[in-house]
């Protein structure tokens, strides 16, 4: 896809455009009909087509050339050329999908600029489409905890269908990540993978956005649902989408056409929609701030992406991968984890989940003492935890109690806190906390915590209250 394909009935024609651009560097191919147009095309796709509007003994006119070219080959524009040209062909031609429409005799100097710019849209769209396949190989899955594989496995199973999916959880859990997996395991892994930020677009440019919009000035410029053809569209944080848009939305999703802003006629589309929430979507039904509708619409196939508490035996394996991320992108140290700072960082408490993971990783390798192994005092909030002469600070609750009521706070929380991060896993809990399998459960049980499983994850149950640490 590096030549331009002239189609032309007119020997002498095709042959001085072909000149002119070979004389500028570019590789030019050559046709005189509709079907060796077409063949050259479905061969290999050329970066830019000039085509005749008139092809004299040919099945095909240009414009249906043009038609067929802008279905199979959307990236692919086309420069209309004429000696018949007025303005009506001009319209259909745009309409149809042409980068520009030049009328012969043509000026030498007007092709060449309207080719250089063509040739430019060519390039960029191809770097769009590696963007996107970079985007899609940034994708990756990491993990192997529980919450983590059952997650996986619901991904898996919508990853072929076009079915709709709803991706539910905090902030910064990882949520437009598993979109991407979906995407670039599916069939449509060669289209586009089309965000929208609903939080982060203006209530009132919410439809010019999507929907793109017509004007005389500027002629067509395509929205987001646009770009998305044959591809995946993703609603990002979609409770945040206007009310107004939101029921334009459910006419898409119904009718898979739309009007631009502007526009008189119809836009058809072929989508998979994705969304996702960190909100109680019902609640925001409720409030009448969400329709109801378009939550059934979007919530065919419900799928939850567990928070960093819930898969704490996936951060040393996260906190390494983020640490080669950053080391292949930005050059910053490629340093491993000691196994405190490891500890560390399975019993932290992460509010902005893995989003929050990466950012520390990040800061640790930008302002950390060297190339060696990261330490547990390199890690933010250990100050917290800590004097200045190293002695573990009391919280004000546990000082207050005498000392057996304390000794069995901490402990309780502390083996609860073990268990998380392994996992559940009572043989990994003992084997660190240094003690005998059957001494922990002895241990266990004098502290009133039971575990058993649930949903294919270990359970700590303390005092009637259930925690879950899969």
């Amino acid at each position: 896809m590096s030549d331009i394909l002239i189609v032309d009935d007119e020997l002498d024609i095709r042959e001085l455009i072909s000149d002119i651009l070979e004389d500028e560097g570019y590789a030019t191919r050559l046709a005189g009909n509709s079907d060796d147009a077409m063949t050259a095309v479905n061969t290999e796709p050329p970066a830019l087509m000039i085509l005749d509007i008139w092809l004299k003994d040919s099945r095909m006119d240009g414009i249906d050339i043009l038609k067929a070219v802008k279905t199979d080959y959307p990236d692919v524009p086309v420069v209309i050329i004429s000696g018949h040209g007025n303005i009506e062909i001009a319209v259909a031609a745009i309409k149809q999908g042409a980068y520009d429409f030049i009328e012969k005799p043509f000026n030498i100097d007007q092709l060449l600029v309207v080719i250089r710019r063509a040739m430019e849209t060519s390039r960029l769209r191809h770097e769009n489409q590696l963007l996107r396949h970079q985007d899609d190989s940034q994708a990756e899955m990491i993990g192997g905890s529980t919450a983590f594989r059952n997650m996986v496995s619901q991904l898996d199973k919508v990853t072929k269908s076009n079915g709709r999916v709803m991706l539910t959880g905090p902030a910064g859990c990882g949520k437009e990540v598993a979109a991407r997996y979906i995407h670039s395991n599916s069939n449509r892994s060669n289209a586009p993978f089309v965000t929208v930020n609903c939080a982060g677009v203006a209530p009132e440019r919410m439809e010019e956005v999507l929907f793109g919009r017509e004007t005389p000035e500027r002629g067509i410029e395509p929205g987001l649902l646009e770009q998305a053809h044959s591809g995946i569209i993703y609603f990002d944080e979609v409770a945040d989408m206007p009310v107004g848009t939101q029921s334009k939305i459910l006419r898409v999703l119904v009718d898979q056409q739309f009007l631009r802003v502007g526009g008189n006629d119809n836009v058809t589309v072929d989508l998979r929609v994705i969304s996702s929430t960190n909100k109680d979507l019902e609640q925001a039904i409720e409030a009448e701030t969400f329709r109801q509708e378009l939550f059934h619409r979007l919530n065919v196939v419900p799928i939850q992406v567990p928070p960093l508490e819930k898969r704490s035996e996936d951060i040393p394996v996260l906190a390494d991968h983020f640490i080669s991320e950053f080391n292949s992108a930005q050059g910053l140290p490629k340093r491993e984890l000691s196994e405190d700072a490891s500890a560390l960082l399975q019993t932290m408490i992460w509010p902005g989940n893995v989003r929050q993971l990466k950012n520390i990783v990040e800061r640790v390798l930008i302002l950390g003492d060297g190339s060696g192994p990261i330490e547990a005092h390199e890690l933010p909030g250990l100050e917290e935890t800590k004097s200045d002469e190293g002695r573990v600070i009391l919280s004000g609750a546990l000082a207050a109690l005498p000392l057996r009521e304390a000794r069995e706070s901490f402990e309780r929380e502390y083996l609860l806190t073990q268990i998380n991060r392994f996992g559940g896993n009572i043989s990994r809990t003992a084997n660190f906390v240094g003690m005998e399998r059957s001494a922990l459960h002895r241990k266990l049980k004098s502290l009133g915590v039971v575990t058993s499983s649930k949903e294919g994850a270990r359970i700590a149950r303390l005092d009637g209250h259930e925690f879950d640490v899969g």
